[in-house]
């Protein structure tokens, strides 16, 4: 196949690899790469030379694209920065943010730039601080979320309508019907999360992954607004969290509830119930622990499958 997508970033199937915090080190990325797709390094959870390393390693790993994303939000921003240029990245993802602030520092140094957005506005101050490519990021989506609550199926044609540069689509797509159904919409790709969180090559806990393959419907919900809202498994720090929501706390309560390394303490660390276990609603079709080429495989013949099953209507 090949469209916006696959040749802006000049891979095989327009399937990208979410750069999750905690699952996403070169390992993962480099395994998606060699399958045919897109990974991506998740930055937000490195020290700058950690991510250096990574990257090293990444291009020891794979001969093909690859990118690293970058929140904008965490520290150590410019330090970040300034290693993707020293170690010459080609593809940057940036998010959590203001993409006017980097867009032009990153374009000079003749990078391929993609912002993460959540709704319509954002999406056209990405594409007027010259991005190359936006992707739109349903409620549904694991991690940190936007505000507005939109889902997958809203934001995506809407956001299609706005712009004219690429758009991909995230949030709840894990499978090739969902990723028809956003292709359907007016998406040039994917952006997958939480598949790949429990690929055999992702960093997370092992805990983690079964937690997550084990959940059901209604195991997420979206909590933080006040400070950034983020969609987590139901456990013990989830429910202190939704109490504290309940009666009120102010940003600066639920940042001291967050404290440090929450994230860490759960998805990479492994403790259910204390940590920070962040994923998507679509956990609760996930029901196996695979390799990442497996996964990308699946998701592909899926998409061919239900292309012709809806080409029969």
């Amino acid at each position: 196949m090949s469209n916006r997508i696959t040749s802006l970033f000049k891979i095989q199937y327009p399937i990208i690899q979410a750069g999750m915090i905690w699952c996403s080190g070169w390992k993962l990325a480099a395994a998606v790469s060699n399958a045919g797709g897109l990974g991506i390094i998740g930055a937000g959870s490195m020290y700058p030379e950690v991510l250096r390393e990574h990257i090293r390693k990444i291009k020891q790993a794979t001969v093909f694209p690859f990118a690293v994303n970058v929140p904008m939000i965490y520290p150590d921003v410019e330090e970040l920065m300034q290693i993707l240029v020293e170690e010459g990245v080609k593809i940057v993802f940036t998010s959590a943010g203001n993409p006017a602030v980097w867009t032009g520092f990153l374009k000079e140094a003749q990078m391929t730039v993609v912002h993460v957005v959540s709704n319509t506005k954002f999406a056209l101050k990405a594409e007027a601080s010259g991005v190359d490519a936006i992707v739109a990021e349903g409620f549904e989506a694991g991690g940190h979320n936007g505000r507005e609550e939109t889902t997958t199926m809203c934001l995506i044609p809407m956001i299609a309508d706005a712009v004219g540069i690429p758009v991909i689509a995230a949030g709840g797509i894990s499978s090739g019907r969902s990723m028809l159904a956003a292709m359907a919409l007016g998406a040039d790709g994917v952006q997958i999360g939480s598949a790949f969180a429990v690929a055999e090559e992702s960093s997370a806990h092992l805990s983690f992954k079964e937690r997550i393959i084990g959940a059901v419907e209604g195991d997420t919900k979206l909590r933080l607004q006040k400070l950034v809202p983020v969609r987590l498994l139901k456990n013990s720090f989830e429910s202190a969290v939704a109490t504290a929501e309940a009666e009120g706390a102010d940003a600066e309560t639920l940042r001291g509830l967050l404290g440090r390394a929450r994230a860490k303490l759960g998805m990479f660390e492994g403790n259910l119930e204390e940590g920070e276990l962040e994923i998507g609603q679509v956990s609760a079709l996930l029901k196996d622990i695979k390799p990442a080429a497996v996964i990308l495989q699946e998701i592909w013949q899926g998409f061919l499958e239900e292309k012709v099953r809806v080409s029969q209507f």
